[in-house]
């Protein structure tokens, strides 16, 4: 079947200019000035979740460059890993959910089922991909009933590389004038690792040559798991990030540990993580739990004994839509209408977060203006 030309930077960032009527919310002029001139950072950190996905599909070069135009301090790129050792940016190794790979008859033969970290899914999995196979797919819409504004833009993006999202990073920082940060998460890293397709290496590799390598850098690693950040901190002096679910990282799994996220987030489990990381990214609820009417109960001593420990605390995910939102900050009975995301917002920086990751980033930078 016909496809789109791969287009160039240059062509990209034309297309995403159409998007800035979206951007009207952006960042003031002075939102990020601690960023410009030195290493300071902006506080409370806005990390644009999979780029601005509350507005373009995830993980795609149009949805990272509408986050910094709407000011956010970081992007978020979760890498995967190509058959022919290829970083690329999707949530998850499956790309049913994500790609038009079902409309490609060529790969239908690619799809079957296997465990992934413990899971049994049945789909096209980025393993299976070089490259330049993957580069012929286009990006759609995860949750499509709730985003359909996203959606119209589907069949229309790549997959981009680590290292075009680094150049695209690159470029929009000159134009905007202060520091952009990447904020990466290494995907289920152990399966890679037993594909023979571990990433630690790649990871370090991209990002040491392209300039990031100290620890004054504007870079997080992140990870569900627990070993490859303890790997990461033998190969690089970049931040690392232990991020929180629930149950047990997967490779404590695999090794028959009895690790859970509940210890960890402990305040012995804290101090343990400062021993390899900087920051800690729990789910929200880590923080801030909800009532048995779905509404924000009190704050639990996560921040307090994660600071105690010289951690930072970036929580996950800050989403618009009433779907995402406690019960009392709904509004009306739409899923897909926005809610009072504000006061949510604002609920955890009282509760002294550092920085916090979010799908509508230019709604935090409003928030942390006022």
């Amino acid at each position: 079947m016909a496809r789109h030309s791969r287009p160039t930077l240059r062509h990209l960032l034309t297309a995403c200019s159409l998007l800035l009527p979206i951007a009207a919310f952006a960042a003031t002029p002075g939102a990020s000035v601690a960023a410009k001139n030195g290493r300071e950072e902006p506080h409370p950190l806005v990390i644009a979740h999979r780029g601005a996905s509350g507005y373009v599909p995830e993980h795609t070069l149009a949805s990272y460059a509408l986050a910094i135009l709407q000011g956010a301090d970081y992007v978020e790129p979760d890498l995967v890993m190509t058959r022919d050792g290829e970083l690329v940016a999707r949530h998850d190794n499956e790309l049913g959910l994500t790609t038009d790979v079902s409309q490609h008859p060529e790969f239908a033969d690619r799809k079957r089922t296997q465990m992934v970290d413990g899971v049994e899914l049945t789909g096209w999995f980025s393993e299976d991909f070089t490259l330049a196979e993957l580069k012929t797919l286009r990006a759609i819409e995860r949750i499509p009933t709730i985003r359909p504004g996203n959606a119209r833009l589907d069949d229309s993006l790549e997959i981009p590389t680590l290292q075009e999202i680094i150049d695209l990073v690159k470029t929009l920082q000159l134009s905007e004038r202060r520091r952009i940060g990447l904020y990466p998460e290494t995907k289920h890293p152990t399966h890679f690792q037993q594909l023979g397709l571990a990433m630690e290496k790649p990871l370090v590799r991209v990002l040491h040559r392209n300039g990031y390598a100290s620890r004054n850098a504007p870079v997080y690693i992140q990870s569900f798991e627990v070993e490859n950040l303890k790997t990461l901190s033998r190969m690089t002096q970049l931040r690392l990030v232990q991020l929180f679910s629930s149950g047990q990282p997967y490779d404590q799994q695999v090794r028959g540990s009895k690790l859970t996220y509940a210890q960890m987030a402990t305040a012995e489990g804290l101090k343990a993580i400062s021993r390899y990381a900087a920051g800690v990214g729990p789910e929200k609820s880590y923080i801030i739990p909800r009532d048995a009417n779905g509404n924000l109960a009190q704050p639990t001593d996560f921040v307090p004994n994660a600071h105690a420990a010289g951690l930072k605390v970036h929580p996950y995910t800050f989403r618009a839509e009433n779907v995402f939102l406690p019960t009392n900050l709904r509004n009306g009975d739409s899923p897909a209408e926005r809610g009072d995301i504000e006061a949510d917002i604002q609920a955890f920086l009282d509760a002294g977060i550092d920085g916090l990751f979010i799908d509508q980033p230019d709604i935090a930078v409003k928030v942390r203006g006022q």
